[in-house]
């Protein structure tokens, strides 16, 4: 494996998209870390089922996501068009924690806040297919990431979901921001 260009090598986060997301493209999270262990990755674990795996390694992202990709569509019976991987390093986790809208996340009992992270588009690209409801959505632009706050008792408002009909939505992995926060302590713990 080639050593990552960003300096960055090590413990990883790879985000998959679109597995184990309303009873499609199952994905059995101690079958995922094998299928990983054996592609020689070392420190493979993995956080709730939706897709967050973290692995260490020299390689760089393009091709940890590559190959990640590949075993996937090996290993399990998926609509490869949904799949897709992204692979964070620490420094560009924190980027997006340490970058967030002020008071993004502060309030939970009155927002509901996600990272929106990009794969392969850039966020002004991204932001062509929101259409937030006022009042009720909100959105930044972010460095590889959208966020998104919706107003908690006014959700079922929200013009989030309308996202998923754009094509460009493919290009999309929604993180609650209480998980995109438990990833990155579990990334940036020694």
């Amino acid at each position: 494996m080639t050593g990552s260009p960003d300096g960055d090598a090590g413990l990883r986060l790879a985000l998959l998209r679109g597995i184990n997301v309303g009873g499609r493209n199952k994905v059995p999270m101690q079958a995922l870390r094998g299928h990983l262990e054996d592609l020689g990755y070392q420190q493979v674990s993995t956080y709730i089922a939706s897709g967050n795996v973290f692995l260490a390694s020299d390689a760089d992202a393009a091709t940890i996501g590559s190959s990640i990709e590949a075993a996937l569509s090996r290993h399990f019976d998926l609509d490869d068009e949904l799949v897709k991987v992204l692979v964070l390093g620490r420094a560009q986790l924190e980027s997006v924690v340490a970058h967030r809208p002020a008071d993004f996340g502060e309030q939970p009992e009155l927002y509901h806040c996600d990272a929106i992270f990009l794969m392969g588009i850039e966020a002004e690209t991204a932001l062509q297919v929101f259409r937030p409801r006022e009042g009720v959505d909100r959105i930044w632009a972010g460095d590889g990431v959208i966020y998104s706050q919706r107003l908690s008792a006014e959700r079922t408002r929200s013009r989030l979901s309308a996202i998923t009909a754009s094509p460009l939505y493919k290009s999309m992995t929604i993180r609650s921001w209480k998980t995109t926060l438990k990833l990155w302590e579990m990334l940036s713990a020694p």
